[in-house]
Formats: structure tokens, C-alpha cells, sequence
């Protein structure tokens, strides 16, 4: 699978996995399943209270039938605006939209997708689309390329824990940059064997986890116990990568 690095606004690198033409594909099936689905319960309800354009204005059934399918049009414009990237096919298939300059994407980067996306549906332009996703550095359709954006694939990303994420303020300041340099893989593993360490007392099994630690991130844990230097290497890399996943 493809990646992507993209530099957050803390100006680190980090690398994601683009989603595959297969995930995309099958999150925009899931959500036209939605959309479809919407559109038969409001074609239904409109039946039911014999709503039709035989027996009313027609520009009137036209103006209520725009109403009421606006929700559909726009599925997937408010979707990942309010999603933060996602849609439901997306967060079914653990796909994400994000902004490769790694700021957060904003309502213009959104909207620029929705209105190009009108292209990638029609049938006489899918061979284009297919081109441009293939041809494209980051596996980009065209509403990609114009808004700065790409879709990564979230699988395989592992969380800190919500008590470590907690503790963590607005307002907090890193201590060790580097810490970026160890993957999701070893700060989970990381993550685990300090809790393992610090449930059982283990004084040893902290000590060898802090050299390891030591030997990636080059910076001596100084004044620090082992264990607060651990501590807060997990907070750094959490407060890298937090609002990239």
C-alpha cells in the first residue's frame, strides 16, 4: 500500500498509509446504500400524503422535492465537514480525508472536493478518474489535487490510552521532538510494557524500557525517574500525532 508523509503544524513528518482504490470504492458504495436509502424513506413519506406532481403545482412539488433531497446532494460535503473527514462509508472502511500540508482541512477544502466529485460520478468520465488516481503522487482524484487533500487509511493505527489523553492540557509543550521517529507499532508496545512495569513495581523492566526509548528518541531522560521520562515521551508523541488520526 501507498504512503503519504505529510508535516504537521508542529512541523514533524509522519507517515500514513493512502486508502486503496478498493476501500474508496467501497466506502462511496456504502454511502450511496445511504443516500439511496434516504431518498426512498422521503419519496415514500411524500407517496404516503399523496405529495406528487398529478395533483399540485408543479413547481411547487419541485421546490418541496429540492428541499427535502438537499440533505442527499449534499451527503457527503456535510458529512466530512462535521465527521472531521469521514463519511459513514469512510468510517466504516477506517478512511479518513486529510489536508497533506498537515493543517486541518477547513469548509473551502470540503467544498472543493463535493462540487469535483460531480465528475467522478459520471460514467463517461470514470476512465478519467481511474487515470488520475493511478497517475497522481498521492493516489488523488481530481477533487484531491484541487483542495490539498488525500485519503489515508486509519487501520493499524493504534490509540493511546484515554487516561494518558486526558492528562494531556491545551496548552501542553513537548519535551522531546524526536519522539516522532517511533512508529504507532512502538509506542503501543511502549505504552504496554510501562503500564506492565509500573502495575508491577518492576524497577528493572522500567529501566531496560527507558534505554530502549533512550537509544531512539537520542535524549537522556536527565533529572527524570524512568518512569516520568517515559511518561512523557508517550505524551509527546501523543501530542504529535493526536489530531492526525
Amino acid at each position: 500500500m501507498s504512503t503519504i508523509q505529510i508535516n504537521t503544524t508542529q512541523n514533524v513528518n509522519i507517515d500514513f498509509k493512502l486508502a486503496s482504490f478498493g476501500e474508496s470504492f467501497l466506502a462511496g458504495l456504502i454511502d450511496v446504500f445511504v443516500i439511496l436509502s434516504y431518498v426512498y424513506i422521503v419519496s415514500t413519506i411524500l407517496s404516503s400524503l399523496g405529495i406528487n406532481a398529478y395533483n399540485m403545482d408543479f413547481w411547487s412539488y419541485v421546490a418541496i422535492q429540492s428541499v427535502l433531497m438537499l440533505p442527499a446532494w449534499m451527503y457527503t460535503l456535510w458529512s466530512e465537514l462535521f465527521f472531521r473527514g469521514q463519511t459513514l462509508g469512510k468510517m466504516v472502511l477506517k478512511i479518513k480525508v486529510v489536508k497533506v500540508d498537515g493543517y486541518s482541512a477547513s469548509f473551502i477544502d470540503f467544498f472543493i472536493r463535493w462540487i469535483i466529485r460531480a465528475i467522478d460520478v459520471w460514467f463517461l468520465f470514470a476512465v478519467v478518474v481511474i487515470v488520475f488516481i493511478i497517475s497522481s503522487k498521492n493516489s488523488q482524484r481530481l477533487g484531491g489535487l484541487a483542495s490539498g487533500t488525500a485519503v489515508i487509511s486509519l487501520r493499524n493505527k493504534y490509540k493511546i490510552s484515554s487516561t494518558i489523553l486526558e492528562n494531556l492540557e491545551s496548552n501542553y509543550v513537548p519535551t522531546y521532538p524526536s519522539v516522532i521517529n517511533l512508529t504507532d507499532k512502538d509506542m503501543q508496545l511502549i505504552k504496554d510494557l510501562f503500564q506492565t512495569a509500573r502495575k508491577s513495581n518492576d524497577a528493572a523492566m522500567m529501566e531496560k524500557l527507558r534505554i530502549k526509548v533512550e537509544n531512539v528518541t537520542k535524549y537522556s531522560k536527565q533529572n527524570l525517574s524512568d518512569a516520568a521520562y517515559i511518561s512523557t515521551v508517550i505524551k509527546d508523541y501523543t501530542h504529535y500525532t493526536q489530531d492526525m488520526v
